[in-house]
């Protein structure tokens, strides 16, 4: 039974940095890919990265150029390095997993984590 958990959110000034981390029971890295999303409050869920297979990346744009996701084969774990956080990056995030190929839409995720909160604030 895959699961996930998500850990590393908090209280951050805008500029600053946090990174968050998805540990992976039972993933396989060749088999599943895994997605990082978004929600605030009112707002819909937003899909802003995802990693695949031979290290493939995909970045929203509204986090180009400031997040970056890596994978530990090592430790089963997913990390989005986030800087240069500003305000309208507060947000519960949540990783997700998926088979076949790596997408920032939320379709056909099937195992997702419990969230992390990430706020962004002076």
């Amino acid at each position: 039974q895959l699961q996930l958990v998500e850990s590393g959110g908090g209280l951050v000034q805008p500029g600053g940095s946090l990174r968050l981390s998805c540990a992976a029971s039972g993933f396989t890295f060749g088999t599943y890919y895994i997605g990082w999303f978004r929600q605030a409050p009112g707002k819909e869920r937003e899909g802003i990265s995802c990693i695949g297979t031979s290290g493939g990346q995909i970045y929203a744009d509204s986090v180009k150029g400031r997040f970056t996701i890596s994978f530990d084969s090592a430790k089963n774990t997913v990390y989005l390095q986030m800087n240069s956080l500003k305000p309208e990056d507060t947000a519960a995030y949540y990783c997700a997993a998926r088979n076949y190929v790596c997408s920032t839409s939320a379709t056909l995720y099937h195992t997702w984590g419990q969230g992390t909160q990430v706020t962004v604030s002076s």
